[in-house]
């Protein structure tokens, strides 16, 4: 279906003049993130400016929240160079595979444990394991997750973020690590990338000469192309019990992996191809910055339009399970990149 474009220009500016401060906000404190500030500042924007109040404003919010998150994954792929990440990402695919299979295994206990809804389930148990708010702005729209279960689910995972932060530089410090141990560990035990950046820095802080961030981001980096198979996995998933339902239905359909297959994510994966070709040919990296900044902007964005989409009341009332889960799936990932580590005598 065609998109109107006169009738999304004022949401889609309006969810540009949140993000705009929340930037720069973000840039100020990058423990916190700019996401978190948009989807914070959203929520408290939409107590007294509702969606009944917008009009065909909110066809440009709802338009930011679904289409533009899915153009900021496919510019993230501008900043992977796949040759890069095969090359110092190797030693890391054990402890990374390891610890993706842990959260997924351990949200999904957690999920029938606690009775939760299988939507904020998965994308608790996804940005845990492999890259934070990126790879539940991938998840969301593959799963039809509703605006305030991405809300919930990116609230859950920056209060650990900013504990892992916080924590993980003087926990490394009692454990022993040496500089590469913990650049592994920050870059497979804290989600997202603003927060690994912070912790491997402190850490770098704390040690004159240790390389520990160079180390962490690329690791961070190779989680993130666990964005491509689990969100395939999910979209097969998800096409199969629909069929299923439409069959109960009485509705005729086959299983069709082309609508099943996110196609954002094709593109995304894509994108990350012309950067590792294009760098192999003798092009400066810093081409693809504008595109990889814009990619963090979009997003800011998109959680803007999902704050503003969501009730902070509701939010608040529901927020125990999603916390719980959040809580034992980080402990969890902790404490499997850390034995690992010990098994493979990398610590």
């Amino acid at each position: 279906m065609a998109v109107n474009y006169r009738s999304i220009v004022p949401g889609i500016g309006i969810c540009a003049a949140i993000a705009v401060p929340c930037w720069f906000l973000g840039e100020a404190l990058p423990v916190i993130g700019g996401p978190v500030f948009a989807i914070l500042l959203g929520m408290l924007i939409a107590v007294w400016w509702g969606q009944p109040k917008r009009g065909t404003v909110q066809d440009g919010i709802a338009f930011t929240a679904k289409k533009i998150l899915q153009y900021a994954v496919i510019l993230l792929g501008f900043g992977l160079n796949l040759v890069q990440i095969a090359a110092v990402g190797a030693e890391s695919l054990p402890i990374i595979c390891s610890t993706i299979a842990t959260a997924l295994i351990v949200g999904y206990l957690l999920y029938k444990i606690l009775h939760m809804e299988s939507a904020i389930a998965t994308l608790i148990a996804v940005g845990s394991s492999i890259c934070g708010g990126s790879a539940i702005a991938a998840t969301a729209p593959v799963i039809h997750a509703k605006d305030e279960e991405v809300a919930q689910a990116i609230s859950v995972i920056f209060l650990f973020n900013v504990l892992a932060a916080l924590i993980f530089p003087t926990l490394g410090n009692a454990l022993g690590m040496s500089n590469e141990g913990f650049g592994l560990f920050a870059g497979t035990a804290v989600n997202d990338t603003s927060s690994v950046t912070a912790a491997a820095a402190a850490w770098d802080g704390m040690h004159p000469g240790s390389n520990a961030l160079d180390d962490a981001t690329i690791v961070k980096l190779t989680r993130t192309l666990a964005i491509i198979p689990i969100t395939l996995v999910l979209g097969i998933l998800v096409a199969q019990r629909e069929n299923a339902a439409g069959a109960h239905d009485g509705a005729l359909g086959s299983f069709s992996l082309k609508r099943a297959f996110p196609m954002f994510i094709l593109f995304f994966l894509l994108a990350s191809v012309v950067t590792t070709v294009a760098v192999a040919a003798g092009a400066d990296v810093a081409v693809f910055a504008p595109l990889k900044t814009l990619s963090k902007f979009f997003i800011v964005m998109a959680m803007a339009a999902i704050g503003l989409n969501t009730d902070i009341v509701k939010l608040v009332k529901s927020g125990g399970k999603p916390i719980l889960m959040g809580l034992i799936c980080w402990i969890c990932i902790a404490a499997v990149s850390l034995a690992m580590q010990s098994v493979l005598g990398l610590w």
